[in-house]
């Protein structure tokens, strides 16, 4: 299989389409003014050609910021995109979909990965999603979208998830998830005085929240937003570390990017040496595929702002760049199988 990148600063979608030719299935990236009229374009260039798409910027050897991106897989692929609706409610009302169409494209834990796209409630979809895909040890990469909506075969949704099937014919798939972060010290809290619904984070071994991050970092409450590109949680899941980003400060609270309940197991982390982390992820995708076909990632946007900040992220479009074709979505948060993460790097590498 193949992977093709185009953009256009300028918004034409027919200008980032050019070259495109016989694609097997579809990613656009677009902005918020333009995504209902490229969504029906798209659809008009490529009529029955399994598309999904959201609001975001993409990226390639370049980060187009503004504009439209497509990404797309051809030669060598079987796909089917879909949707399930109302996922703030009851996403599991549309999970049929998701089950027949791993029947359609004959998904096989070797060889087929499902990409998503989402507007919002993500842990609860990825719980929904993956209660599907795991009967086939199917894995999940994707992310979400900005603006509250996304699309799926030339049709736009809101409250809903787009994901793609893609099967890989002629060679294997393989997920990757990638923390450039470690803990910092011995500090663990348990979380408590938590909303669900509304991601706060009250209080930490029975302190006010906001006042324990501030005394261990030594931070004034305005550096709170900033600080949490250096210093976020982490929620243990088994032997793994889901990072969670701060949003916003709310009195004594603390607004977090993914929810957090109560008597969760919480982390305060650190910083990692992020660019040997970066090699060793590209050491890593090439001992298992020695010459990837391509590689599609999700990174989040507080690690753009990072990378970026630090001069960084031009070298690190380069450094992926080793793996041969690398293009992604820069997201408001990442998935990896059942995850949902923040200040993290999801990708699958094809064979």
């Amino acid at each position: 299989m193949k992977q093709f990148f185009g953009m256009s600063r300028q918004g034409n979608l027919k200008e980032a389409a050019q070259g495109l030719h016989q694609p097997q299935m579809i990613m656009l990236l677009s902005n918020s003014e333009q995504f209902q009229s490229h969504v029906r374009e798209l659809e008009s260039l490529y009529p029955g050609v399994p598309s999904i798409g959201c609001i975001g910027m993409g990226y390639h050897t370049q980060v187009a910021e503004q504009g439209v991106v497509l990404i797309a897989f051809y030669d060598g692929v079987i796909a089917t995109a879909n949707v399930l609706e109302q996922v703030s409610t009851v996403p599991v009302k549309y999970i049929q979909r998701l089950e027949q169409d791993l029947d359609q494209v004959g998904a096989a834990q070797q060889n087929t990965i499902c990409i998503d796209f989402c507007s919002g409630n993500d842990a609860c979809v990825l719980t929904t999603m993956y209660a599907a895909l795991r009967r086939k040890n199917i894995s999940l990469v994707g992310g979400t979208g900005d603006g509250g909506r996304v699309s799926a075969n030339g049709q736009i949704y809101e409250d809903s998830v787009a994901y793609a099937l893609v099967r890989n014919q002629h060679g294997r798939v393989r997920a990757y998830k990638e923390n450039i972060y470690q803990p910092m010290g011995n500090y663990r809290f348990i979380a408590s005085q938590t909303d669900k619904s509304k991601y706060i984070l009250g209080a930490l071994n029975g302190q006010p929240a906001k006042q324990v991050y501030q005394n261990i970092l030594k931070v004034t409450e305005q550096q709170i937003l900033t600080q949490t590109f250096q210093n976020p949680f982490g929620k243990l899941n088994g032997n793994d570390t889901c990072i969670i980003s701060i949003k916003e400060v709310q009195g004594n609270s603390l607004v977090c990017f993914r929810q957090v309940n109560d008597s969760d197991v919480l982390l305060l982390l650190e910083l990692a040496d992020y660019k040997a982390t970066v090699r060793d992820t590209i050491r890593k995708i090439l001992s298992d595929f020695p010459r990837p076909s391509a590689v599609f990632s999700i990174n989040c946007l507080f690690r753009y702002k990072l990378f970026s900040e630090r001069g960084y992220m031009q070298d690190y479009l380069k450094d992926m760049s080793a793996l041969g074709n690398h293009a992604g979505l820069i997201g408001y948060g990442e998935h990896y199988n059942n995850q949902f993460v923040n200040q993290s790097m999801s990708c699958v590498a094809f064979e």
